[in-house]
């Protein structure tokens, strides 16, 4: 009998234990729990610590409240200009309000399913409205701060918040970035012939002026040259008269010798007898006689 009651104590020891942990659940910092009854939202506990609940009757969900990220595939955009471009966006949110998070949700893939939809969606009608030089300047951040704005006056319906929607890249489709780096070459291939086109044109009026001064410059020193060969005939004459003026033998002596060399210098062979009118020059010179003009 005192057996029997031992056990049945221990029995009642372990269900109790069991009720107590089944009661028990905790919340961690970064967590936000759903308190359901039956499958049915009942309680939301937000602050971190130790928690109750009935037990086998009420099961508890968790949701994160850390900022989470939304990131949907990448979409092509059609601009305003007719343009295509591939926008690659993300978003920033975080759970605020788990039941209503749960009620229009239902999951997180869910969500993130739907409200990635809403976000291409507002790229598309925002991103549309614009040119493809926009996306360069100013014009981005605002379109940016357009589409966070549109998509947190959405969020409260879902129990979110929306903290930030950034554009990561835009690049253009591959055809058509294929098109315009071939506009691109085709554009440098022209402007690089009409630079050499340019030049060849310089290059030939330049040299057509070098020519032409070179002309001018030659004319203008053979005509200083014909000037002063002149004058130097001239002045060679003038010494040469005043020369022979002073002492006549000797300047018939400088001409004799300047035509003997002359004509040795040329190669010529000359035959000449001692009675010839050169030696008899010669002999008159060294016998201290002048030659009778």
């Amino acid at each position: 009998m005192k057996r029997s009651g031992l056990l049945i104590f221990a029995i009642v020891i372990a269900v109790g234990g069991i009720l107590v942990f089944s009661s028990m659940f905790t919340v961690r910092q970064d967590q936000q729990a759903l308190v359901l009854q039956f499958g049915s939202p009942v309680q939301v506990e937000r602050t971190p610590g130790l928690k109750f609940k009935i037990p086998f009757i009420q099961n508890v969900e968790y949701y994160d409240r850390r900022i989470l990220d939304l990131d949907p595939p990448v979409q092509e955009v059609i601009l305003a200009d007719q343009k295509r471009i591939n926008v690659d966006a993300f978003a920033r949110y975080r759970i605020v309000d788990p039941l209503e998070f749960r009620k229009r949700a239902g999951t997180d893939a869910n969500f993130r399913q739907v409200f990635g939809g809403r976000l291409n969606s507002g790229i598309r009608s925002e991103i549309g409205k614009i040119l493809l030089p926009d996306m360069l300047t100013g014009k981005r951040a605002q379109i940016m701060d357009s589409i966070a704005n549109l998509l947190r006056a959405q969020a409260p319906e879902f129990g979110v918040e929306v903290t930030d929607v950034r554009i990561g890249r835009t690049d253009l489709p591959e055809a058509t970035s294929q098109a315009v780096f071939n506009r691109m070459r085709s554009d440098r291939i022209a402007e690089a012939a009409e630079l050499r086109a340019k030049g060849e044109e310089q290059k030939t009026r330049i040299q057509a002026e070098a020519d032409r001064d070179k002309v001018v410059i030659l004319a203008e020193a053979r005509r200083k040259s014909e000037i002063l060969r002149g004058e130097g005939d001239g002045e060679r004459t003038r010494v040469l008269n005043t020369a022979y003026g002073r002492d006549a033998d000797f300047f018939d002596f400088y001409r004799s010798l300047d035509a003997l060399g002359a004509a040795i210098n040329s190669g010529t062979s000359m035959v000449l007898s001692p009675d010839s009118e050169l030696f008899q020059f010669f002999n008159a010179l060294k016998d201290g006689t002048t030659r009778a003009r």
